[in-house]
């Protein structure tokens, strides 16, 4: 059993922003597998079914960001999965927009939905799947910039580079974590 989970923040207001990404490549991958989130418990949205091949739960934390591990930690319990088994899907500011990065296991680069999962799970030894959203402007704040929308410029090529998001979690799940960083985060940016 694989646990895919998307980060973001609940309710309308954040739903476009960069903070959601993860929210959305999941939502996509629910519908590209035919996986209805609908779902309510382990303090999210999820749903069960099938992902390339295998049985897979994809989550939704409806904790907000910071509370993340809260709902994952639930999940993971819950469902009896290893840290090898829980992909999670998150933005990244250390990467220019629409760069993908998957890594297994290491620190939270200064993210809060992984620094919390990471302290309540207890270890650091799961598979991220990073999204890149590029960083503001020097000076600007952080917080601000990843709770905005995404540029114009940047929405024009957002769903292309969100299926690519869809076929690294596709490519962890069938190949392993190994062969999808080899595939995956050599890549040039862009669609």
């Amino acid at each position: 059993m694989k646990l895919i989970v998307g980060l973001g923040n609940p309710g309308e207001q954040y739903a476009e922003t960069r903070h959601n990404i993860g929210f959305m490549v999941v939502r996509r991958l629910s519908e590209v597998f035919g996986v209805p989130l609908k779902k309510k418990g382990h303090q999210g949205l999820y749903g069960m079914g099938r992902v390339a091949g295998e049985e897979a739960t994809l989550l939704l934390p409806q904790t907000f960001m910071n509370l993340s591990g809260a709902s994952v930690a639930s999940a993971a319990k819950s469902l009896t999965v290893l840290p090898k088994d829980l992909i999670v899907v998150h933005d990244d500011i250390d990467q220019p927009f629409g760069a993908l990065r998957i890594r297994l296991g290491g620190g939270h680069g200064g993210h809060n939905g992984i620094r919390h999962i990471c302290q309540v799970l207890g270890q650091s030894d799961f598979i991220r799947i990073k999204f890149g959203v590029g960083r503001p402007q020097p000076g600007g704040d952080v917080a601000r910039y990843v709770l905005s929308s995404f540029a114009t410029a940047e929405r024009k090529t957002l769903d292309p580079l969100i299926d690519d998001a869809v076929r690294a979690v596709e490519a962890v799940v069938m190949r392993g974590p190994q062969l999808a960083m080899n595939e995956f985060n050599r890549r040039e940016i862009g669609p």
